[in-house]
């Protein structure tokens, strides 16, 4: 990231002093070294609405104003500040008020009577803070934005890819990262006569007679490994003799920190297709 000169010139900055002669005195010296959108006021109490108003990049805040000093004025602007970056700087004759200014929330102090050449310095150097810290606020903001974007595709994909699933399939079936089953669409249980649960290892859940248990144990030895299969011929012979025969294909699902959060699949069965 990086600020041009011209971001520099054109960066808002707000002048607040009771005393005119010092406004005059800020205002020339802004001016003349090229800044474009300069602007003050005598009055500390409107303060707040014009910050809401034009969001400046700089406040230039004398600390010693009656009615309402500069240290109130930041108080004010902590709460009426969205983004939490106050770009005070703060404007002050007796030594002894930078610490606690700094302590108030400013980022920099200009020492009066002024010296022409440090304040402009600290102005240029505050302003190109100032102005990364929006770029850098902009760029989070854009990359939120895309993630959010790019998650609602992989939603709208995954619900597409379940659709179409559960169409090329006689079922479709999620489990979470402890195998317990989430979903299950189309008659799975009716298909394979039994409970879904001995799919996921449970050492508990009883076999229903007939199922091949050679095939089973590497269907289990599988999924316990989080390896995809692809057409795993899962076959059981039933109690009048006949056979039927299921393909089913599952994968392992990974969040992008990798970590497992479950399995995910579909099934048909082949008995007599060829």
């Amino acid at each position: 990231m990086m600020v041009s000169e011209s971001d520099i010139l054109n960066a808002s900055v707000l002048i607040v002093d009771d005393q005119e002669s010092n406004v005059l005195l800020l205002e020339q010296l802004l001016t003349g070294a090229g800044y474009r959108n300069v602007s003050s006021t005598m009055n500390p109490r409107e303060v707040f609405a014009l910050h809401r108003q034009h969001r400046y990049d700089l406040i230039l805040l004398d600390l010693q104003m009656p009615g309402m000093d500069g240290f109130q004025v930041m108080e004010g602007l902590k709460t009426n500040d969205t983004d939490g970056y106050l770009p005070v700087l703060v404007i002050t004759a007796q030594p002894g008020h930078k610490l606690r200014a700094l302590q108030a929330g400013a980022k920099d102090f200009i020492s009066k009577p002024f010296d022409l050449v440090e304040a402009k310095t600290r102005i240029r150097n505050m302003l190109e803070v100032r102005l990364l810290y929006k770029q850098l606020e902009n760029h989070s903001q854009r990359l939120e934005d895309t993630v959010k974007e790019r998650t609602a595709e992989l939603r709208e994909s995954e619900a597409r890819y379940r659709s179409l699933t559960e169409l090329a399939s006689d079922w479709y079936w999620e489990q979470d990262e402890h195998m317990h089953f989430t979903k299950v669409s189309g008659p799975v249980l009716e298909m394979l006569g039994i409970r879904v649960d001995p799919l996921s290892g449970d050492a508990d859940s009883p076999l229903t007679d007939g199922w091949d248990e050679t095939q089973r144990q590497l269907l289990q030895a599988t999924i316990a490994a989080r390896q995809p299969f692809l057409d795993f011929v899962f076959s059981r012979v039933n109690a009048d003799g006949s056979q039927q025969q299921f393909r089913v294909s599952g994968e392992p699902m990974f969040t992008q920190s990798c970590r497992f959060i479950g399995y995910r699949g579909i099934g048909v069965e082949i008995t007599g297709k060829k």
